[in-house]
């Protein structure tokens, strides 16, 4: 039954409609599949199992009496443990707010209920979703399941762990500074954060005018489906996108031919691993078979790390400030170093970095006058040790997030970017291929991915889940 699993979304779903599963079959499968993969990978903070055995017999209970179905009816889904669900814990993976319970459903939980998704559980992160990695205090390491020594990377780690080793086929996780983009690198799995703003996001952000939710799954049509369902307004958040949502599974379809695509190696400072940057360009290099214009463009902006950095941690640093004054060992030691440094800056240094901002932001809309989309690594390196915070010959420990380079900029910008897996390394370790779109361009975004994905399939590609040695 547990190879039911490795079917897309797409096709759970019809097989759901058509009777040839039923949805409580099909959650037993994905329950069994979890309890077999967790003590390797560590990837859930909560298994809400009554309740998605309550979702389940509904939509049965809907397709016995030919009722018509939603968008998700009977898939499993994860939720990040940086979004509400009713009645399940909260607990921003920390110890400061272990017992945390969710008094109200997230607009995108709201909307994967409507669609008669199963919720299965609630997925680790990274504390407060302040590192780029799959530890926290509070639920430990979650570990990569193509090689259980390395990190998923996060801080949507558990999501990322739990599609790849086969527990559902979708997820939500979200997006600050590339909390998407960095585990679905890792772990071979394709992610999309939209257009700031596409996907509503409520209880508001400790990072408000970074931090996005987003589909992360196996397949560009399974993350089209989810991404369909989740966008569009709510007012509840005051940067919500007013305008109709796309068809996102109708562009997966759609010609790329003709595309003008900008490749970066580097965007003009970001320092890749040789092995890494061969596979990407390679990859990059492949569009121009789909009938796409690819043009090298080396040089993009300079480094806004200090801007990200100003905006990440002032916010997270503002909403945890009575937890590092008061509980300070109960945090990450070096999530609170990392706090300590960016609540330092004055109000003037911080504005500089504002208006900075903006100006990075009117960069990008020109240069995106000139190319439908631009394509990078999603970052310089393959997983590295689980039990580190940033890549040792790449990070360092007085910044977490400068390893990152690729992914921050684009959430500074709130422009709409992916990744999608480009290949492997020699030593079998999955590497991503970031494409970044235009002001609401979610849809040529998922376009381009979903004809990339066609030449060069990889959904059935199952990682060993090696064990530790």
């Amino acid at each position: 039954m547990s190879e039911i699993l490795w079917k897309s979304a797409v096709e759970l779903r019809e097989l759901v409609a058509s009777k040839a599963i039923s949805p409580t079959e099909l959650l037993r499968a994905s329950l069994e599949r979890l309890k077999e993969a967790e003590g390797d990978i560590n990837a859930f903070v909560e298994v809400t199992e009554d309740q998605a055995y309550a979702a389940a017999q509904s939509v049965e209970a809907a397709v016995m009496r030919g009722e018509p179905l939603g968008a998700l009816a009977g898939l499993p889904i994860s939720v990040k443990d940086l979004i509400a669900v009713k009645g399940a814990r909260l607990t921003f993976g920390s110890r400061a707010m272990a017992e945390n319970v969710a008094a109200v459903d997230a607009p995108s939980v709201e909307r994967v209920r409507r669609a008669q998704g199963v919720i299965i559980g609630k997925t680790t992160t990274s504390e407060f979703g302040c590192k780029g990695v799959g530890s926290s205090p509070l639920t430990g390491i979650t570990r990569n399941p193509w090689d259980l020594s390395k990190t998923p990377g996060g801080s949507s780690a558990g999501a990322a762990a739990s599609i790849a080793a086969g527990v559902t086929s979708i997820g939500l996780g979200t997006d600050g500074g590339g909390s998407i983009r960095i585990p679905c690198a890792l772990t071979g799995l394709f992610g999309i954060k939209g257009h700031f703003g596409r996907v509503p996001v409520f209880p508001t952000s400790a990072t408000p005018t970074l931090a996005h939710v987003g589909p992360m799954a196996r397949t560009v049509r399974d993350a089209a489906l989810l991404m369909g369902t989740i966008a569009g307004f709510d007012a509840r958040d005051p940067a919500a996108v007013a305008q109709p949502v796309p068809d996102y599974l109708a562009e997966c379809g759609k010609s790329v031919r003709g595309l003008r695509i900008a490749w970066s190696p580097t965007l003009g400072y970001a320092r890749p691993k040789p092995e890494v940057l061969d596979i990407v360009a390679k990859a990059a290099g492949s569009l121009q078979s789909l009938g796409c214009e690819v043009e090298l463009v080396d040089d993009v902006f300079e480094d806004p790390l200090e801007l990200f950095m100003a905006e990440f941690f002032a916010g997270a640093g503002t909403r945890l400030r009575p937890v590092l004054e008061n509980r300070r060992e109960l945090l990450d030691p070096a999530v609170a170093r990392t706090l300590d440094m960016a609540m330092s800056q004055s109000m003037k240094d911080y504005y500089e970095k504002v208006f900075k901002r903006y100006d990075l932001r009117l960069k990008v809309c020109e240069f995106f006058s000139r190319f439908d989309l631009l394509v990078t690594p999603t970052l310089p390196t393959e997983a590295f040790a689980a039990e580190a915070d940033f890549p040792p010959d790449i990070g360092s420990p007085d910044n977490l997030f400068d390893w990152i380079q690729y992914t921050y900029p684009f959430n500074l910008t709130g422009l709409p970017a992916a990744s999608i897996p480009a290949g492997f390394t020699a030593a079998g370790l999955p590497v991503g291929l970031q494409i970044v779109g235009p002001h609401l361009g979610e849809a040529v975004i998922i376009r381009l991915a979903a004809a990339f994905e066609a030449a060069r399939p990889w959904d059935q590609l199952k990682p060993p889940m090696t064990s530790l040695s």
